[in-house]
C-alpha cells in the first residue's frame, strides 16, 4: 500500500467561474489559475502522484506550458489515472477536504463524488468529500481563496 497527500489553494476573484471537483458551482467569485483552477482535483492529483512516487502536478502539467491554459482539470486527473495504471497501482480510497467560507458545498458533494468516481474508475463509496470553514480566519475565512487537502491510499497489483 502507498499513501499520498495533496494540497492546493487558489485566489478568488470576481468575474471568474468556480469549478470544484468538475462541478460548476454558482458563485459571484471564481478561482484564478492557469488551468480551470479546480483546487479539489489539483489536490487529488498531487495526492495520487505522491502516493505513486511520481512527483507533483506541476512536474507533469507545468503552469508555464501554454497547452494547459484553461484546461479542464478532469483531463489532468484522467491522465494521472493512466500513469497509475502504468505503475500497476489502483485506488483503495480517497478523502478530500475543501476549505472555503463560501459558497456552501454540501448540496454539490454528491455530484462531485459521481464525477470523480467516473474519472477515477472507482465506486463512489471509495471517495469521501467534505467541506469546512476556518470560522472567518485566514485567507479562506476572509473569502480571498479556497484550499483543498486530499489523502489517498493506493494498492499495488
Amino acid at each position: 500500500m502507498r499513501i499520498g497527500h495533496g494540497f492546493d489553494a487558489h485566489r478568488l476573484e470576481a468575474g471568474q467561474r468556480l469549478v470544484l471537483g468538475g462541478v460548476n458551482i454558482p458563485c459571484d467569485k471564481g478561482l484564478v489559475a492557469h488551468s480551470d483552477g479546480d483546487v479539489l482535483i489539483h489536490a487529488l492529483c498531487d495526492a495520487l502522484l505522491g502516493a505513486a512516487g511520481l512527483g507533483d502536478i506541476g512536474r507533469h502539467f507545468p503552469p508555464g506550458d501554454a497547452s494547459y491554459r484553461g484546461i479542464d482539470s478532469r483531463i489532468l486527473l484522467r491522465r494521472v489515472v493512466t500513469m497509475l495504471n502504468e505503475q500497476s497501482l489502483t485506488i483503495s480510497n480517497i478523502d478530500i477536504t475543501v476549505v472555503a467560507e463560501a459558497p456552501k458545498l454540501a448540496t454539490h458533494i454528491p455530484a462531485i463524488k459521481a464525477i470523480l468516481a467516473e474519472d477515477l474508475g472507482v465506486e463512489p463509496d471509495r471517495i469521501n468529500v467534505k467541506a469546512t470553514t476556518t470560522e472567518g480566519m485566514g485567507y479562506t475565512g476572509r473569502g480571498e481563496g479556497i484550499a483543498a487537502h486530499a489523502v489517498t491510499l493506493l494498492d499495488e497489483y
